[in-house]
């Protein structure tokens, strides 16, 4: 070979070396994070409360222990308590002890452990069941309200002003305090015995039995030993601050910024701070923040009386209605998944829908009713997605069985009425449905004027319509939450689904929903032959609203996603042409590029709607917006358009952040986008309950946490709390929301839309890893039983 051949190919070599790694870390560079899915701690609580018809009204509940066998027992004004039944959402009840019948007899007075075995105190001894029962130390004190144990089998013992240090019978020391003793703590580090006064801190040495006072103070109500034995963490009423061991020295400044700054009692448990407080308990995290456990979600109350360690690494948190045993199990997404698709198939399916259980008694799941919803139709699709998700990423026959059930319940919304092509919101037999039946003195003007409703039938505005089938009722008024919804899980079947006859069953559905909008000029319209209320995308509505209004925006985006998908799988021309059309010639592409940061409150001079439809950020907008943008992105008709959306998908996201909303972030990610905060939507995942019943919660008295001014946004608080904080909501909700919820537990929500859809979305867009050879968690006995 010749020098000049030679040198060309090595040159040819060199430059296509060159292109081979550039094109790699340009791919490289767009290649998208993926979480690995690891295990992490998650947290329930099972709860054991008293049952009055066994218990006087007034029962008090003192203190809680766990001994090393992982016995609890629970010290009350009626003897010793211990925990019967109980699993995870069917709590237990707190029972008298009647294993050993010769403590059932005394008069116990308090109770403690000691080498972590139970050791009481009655009227006459300090004496335990372990040990061979060999320990019964005497003492005079009748009315003694606390022990606790030193070395070698000693005791201090208090009634309150009086104080014995008592061994083997022998009393070794009688002191009196003129402070009132709230707690005692041994010091094993400086063989001492710290007492809490409601004014002062004290330490009685056991070596020269004498008491000293270490700290003056007011307001005091319990107090820990902490950072190896060389703080005292002091807590009050009015927050908690610590004191050097070694020199009784307050060490910096009382902290308020508390969840709740009246505190009832403070532990150390596995190197970590725990408060009890009037209102919830509290962890110290490594972060300095709170972890706030409050509300009947993790515990009977929120007035705390005690804190204990369980067995395993749980948290025992007495309160005064019972007790609250918070597990932290090791957990995969995958595994939480597992959970969550029984919770949807055991209670949450109503003729296919993706249903809420309400009418529960105490938040006894058992004692629910499946009800029709407003948005069946729209609740069920977000579940279908994530079942389609799962079948496309698993190949699962089940979740290609709940694809098809499901999809078979939104087709009657649209066969259960004689309109062609226009969907149901929902059905159900006649004289049963139970949503949004429109009360005379509770509807809106605008509602009235497109539906006046006719005397003599059942409702005054005829939202439900009777059915051709004498057995079933029909719901109309159906708005563009639902069309957007159908829209979105039509595509995605008819795109994923193997199975021809589901398929085509999508393909079908939605070349009759978006027929019948076409035919009738961008409307669904209704029974009456009116446009429904909100099902409207005609230019003459939606620019009629100013440019800052959202609803000119989303309406502009939503139709065009519809109609895009509509095209992509039906091939009719009619939606390309009507698509193009709405967005050059009547500024639907220029509504719906529009900043988010431009959509605000209507101007003075608006008309009353406007005003109405801006009177802050709409949150079910969000919701329709993210649906719409798996079709308005995937299914674009060319790459310009393909190439603007994801510039309005990313602008919308990019204003969502602060909430962290799990499936806003992953939808994001359809687009390819390589920043789209994967971290906050795997937090959302891990952080999101496994108790869905929406528990009364309330978030605004808390001290802790930085609020803002009122603004569009409605957003609240300077950073948004962890789900598990917040009260139970679906994704059309603003996660700044800090109060919610029914006292008693009424409804439990369910997981196939609000996390089986972005976890399911995230596996199949591949950013979201599955340990294949992990196996999957027994999520501990009392919690698969849940069901």
């Amino acid at each position: 070979m010749c020098k000049s051949r030679l040198y060309f190919l090595v040159l040819l070599i060199l430059v296509f070396n060159h292109l081979s790694v550039s094109a790699f870390q340009n791919q490289k560079s767009t290649v998208q994070p993926i979480h690995k899915d690891t295990a992490f701690l998650q947290p329930y609580c099972i709860k054991y409360e008293i049952d009055h018809s066994k218990n006087p009204l007034n029962i008090s509940l003192t203190k809680v222990c766990c001994d090393r066998n992982g016995v609890v027992q629970i010290l009350s004004s009626e003897g010793i308590l211990i925990k019967s039944g109980g699993q995870f959402l069917y709590p237990g009840e707190l029972v008298r002890d009647v294993s050993y019948r010769p403590i059932l007899d005394k008069k116990i007075k308090n109770i403690t452990l000691y080498q972590k075995q139970f050791v009481y105190a009655d009227d006459k001894a300090i004496l335990s069941n372990a040990w061979a029962g060999r320990l019964y130390s005497l003492h005079t004190m009748p009315d003694v309200k606390m022990l606790c144990g030193g070395e070698d089998f000693s005791f201090l013992l208090t009634d309150g002003t009086s104080i014995q240090y008592v061994k083997d019978s022998k009393l070794l020391e009688e002191l009196n305090s003129n402070d009132k003793m709230i707690a005692i703590l041994f010091d094993k580090k400086r063989s001492s015995f710290w007492l809490l006064g409601e004014h002062g801190i004290s330490i009685f040495d056991t070596k020269h039995k004498s008491l000293a006072k270490k700290f003056n103070g007011n307001g005091l109500t319990c107090f820990a030993l902490s950072n190896n034995n060389n703080e005292l963490v002091v807590g009050s009423h009015n927050g908690y601050f610590k004191i050097s061991a070694e020199t009784g020295k307050q060490i910096g400044n009382i902290n308020t910024r508390l969840p709740c700054v009246d505190l009832t009692v403070v532990k150390e448990i596995d190197d970590k701070l725990w408060f009890g407080s009037v209102n919830g308990a509290f962890m110290l995290q490594a972060d300095g923040k709170f972890k706030y456990y409050s509300s009947r979600r993790w515990m009977p109350s929120n007035h705390v009386n005690d804190i204990s360690d369980g067995n395993n690494h749980s948290i025992l948190i007495l309160t005064d209605k019972g007790l609250g045993e918070i597990h932290f199990t090791p957990m995969t997404l995958s595994d939480k998944a597992s959970y969550f698709e029984q919770q949807v198939r055991a209670r949450h399916i109503r003729f296919g829908f993706n249903a809420t259980i309400s009418g529960l008694k105490n938040g006894d799941v058992s004692t629910g009713s499946l009800e029709d919803s407003d948005n069946d139709g729209l609740w069920t699709s977000m579940y279908l997605g994530a079942e389609v998700f799962r079948y496309a990423t698993t190949k699962s026959p089940e979740a290609l069985e709940n694809c098809r059930e499901s999809l078979d319940a939104i087709e009657r919304l649209y066969t259960v009425n004689s309109l062609k092509g226009f969907p149901s919101r929902s059905f159900e037999r006649r004289g049963y449905e139970v949503s949004d039946v429109h009360k005379k003195d509770n509807i809106d003007s605008s509602f009235k004027q497109e539906y006046p409703g006719n005397a003599g039938m059942q409702s005054p505005f005829e939202v439900w319509r009777h059915a051709d089938d004498t057995e079933w009722d029909w719901k109309s008024t159906t708005s563009s939450d639902e069309a957007i919804g159908h829209m979105f899980i039509f595509g995605v079947i008819a795109e994923l689904i193997d199975d021809p006859e589901i398929k085509n069953k999508a393909i079908r559905l939605m070349d009759a929903l978006m027929q019948h909008i076409v035919d009738h000029e961008m409307y669904l319209m209704d029974w009456n032959r009116k446009p429904t209320l909100w099902g409207r995308w005609n230019p003459e509505y939606v620019n009629a609203r100013p440019k800052m209004v959202g609803d000119r925006k989303i309406t502009s985006s939503n139709i065009t996603s519809m109609l895009q998908t509509a095209y992509h799988f039906t091939h009719k021309k009619i939606y390309k042409e009507k698509a193009l059309d709405l967005l050059n010639n009547y500024g639907y592409l220029e509504n719906l590029m529009r900043p988010m940061k431009d959509i605000s409150y209507a101007p003075g001079d608006a008309d009353d709607l406007s005003k109405d439809l801006s009177d802050g950020w709409n949150h079910s907008d969000d919701e329709m917006y993210f649906l719409g943008y798996w079709g308005l992105y995937r299914y674009a008709l060319n790459d310009t358009l393909k190439s603007k959306f994801k510039t309005a998908i990313i602008d919308h996201w990019q204003i969502e952040r602060p909430e962290k909303e799990g499936a806003w972030d992953i939808f994001t990610a359809i687009t390819g986008v390589k920043h789209f905060d994967l971290n906050e939507a795997v937090w959302y995942l891990q952080k999101y309950p496994m108790d869905l019943i929406d528990w009364k919660v309330k978030n605004s008295d808390r001290k802790d946490i930085d609020f803002i001014t009122q603004n569009f946004r409605r957003q609240t608080i300077k950073e948004v709390l962890p789900p598990d904080e917040l009260p139970i909501s679906r994704h059309n909700s603003n996660r700044f929301d800090l109060n919610g919820g029914d006292e008693n537990g009424g409804s439990e929500y369910s997981a196939g839309d609000i996390w089986l859809l972005p976890y399911w979305m995230g596996r199949y867009l591949k950013i979201i890893n599955c340990r294949i050879d992990a196996p999957v968690n027994s999520l501990r006995p009392g919690l698969n039983n849940g069901f």
